[in-house]
């Protein structure tokens, strides 16, 4: 599993690093598709129930499963590029929103508080804990800025099979009371919307997008319980999104 998500993060690395204005998602997947294959493995989501590519782009109000295609990306969009390899018997699975081009300050916001509220979320996971602690902390944070966590799409356990349980939901429910035990795997990815709650699925079965058509923003990890409480198996290189390199140099960082 750590090889496996070590693999992911490098080659997402790879996806991130071409993101730029006049790059089309289908450049950006075909950027993953061969560093998978020459990594020695392959896109766990290619002909993945008919997803025909390695990679989901999602942009602007896209949410999740966005399938890549022709289209340029433009100044301002934000876009969650996320990643899965199949390696050695294993999945790893991760995912990041970055920017492109000119930073808009009210996606800078949502890609923050989406950002934050994974982490919260991750810092929930311990042994013992019912899953329920992990949508409360997301929940309860994005609720104080406005904004709304996708409910049609959850976190899933993880391992030699691609979705497994247990389910992870990002919003709270009382009856999500299994414990979490020491050694599962599992992902945590909160969907979190600028404005209302919901999706619809486009006619392609895959590409959800907001209801209102406000920008949605994602961030994702594969984590382990272990008996201290929770290891990322996904980390960042040096301890920090992509998001906050891009601010850095933009001259926006805190």
């Amino acid at each position: 599993m750590r090889e496996a998500c070590r693999l992911a993060r490098e080659i997402l690395y790879k996806v991130l690093d071409a993101v730029d204005v006049g790059v089309t998602t289908e450049a950006l997947d075909i950027i993953a598709h061969e560093a998978a294959i020459e990594a020695g493995g392959y896109p766990s989501t290619l002909n993945y129930n008919h997803f025909p590519k390695a990679l989901c782009t999602s942009v602007n109000e896209v949410i999740c499963h966005g399938i890549p295609d022709s289209r340029p990306l433009q100044d301002g969009d934000i876009i969650n590029c996320d990643f899965t390899i199949y390696y050695d018997g294993y999945h790893g699975d991760l995912s990041e929103t970055v920017f492109v081009g000119n930073i808009d300050p009210e996606k800078r916001r949502l890609v923050e508080v989406t950002y934050e509220a994974t982490m919260r979320g991750i810092a929930a996971v311990k042994p013992g804990a019912p899953f329920h602690v992990i949508g409360r902390a997301i929940e309860t944070y994005v609720k104080d800025f406005g904004y709304s966590v996708v409910r049609e799409f959850t976190g899933h356990g993880i391992g030699d099979l691609f979705h497994m349980d247990p389910h992870v939901l990002h919003t709270f429910s009382r009856r999500e009371r299994q414990p979490m035990k020491e050694n599962m795997t599992f992902t945590v990815e909160p969907m979190i919307n600028a404005g209302i709650p919901g999706c619809r699925i486009w006619p392609d079965n895959w590409t959800a997008v907001t209801l209102d058509y406000a920008p949605s923003a994602q961030f994702e990890h594969t984590v382990l319980v272990t008996a201290e409480g929770v290891e990322i198996l996904t980390p960042y290189r040096d301890g920090r999104p992509y998001f906050m390199s891009q601010l850095e140099a933009a001259g926006l960082a805190a």
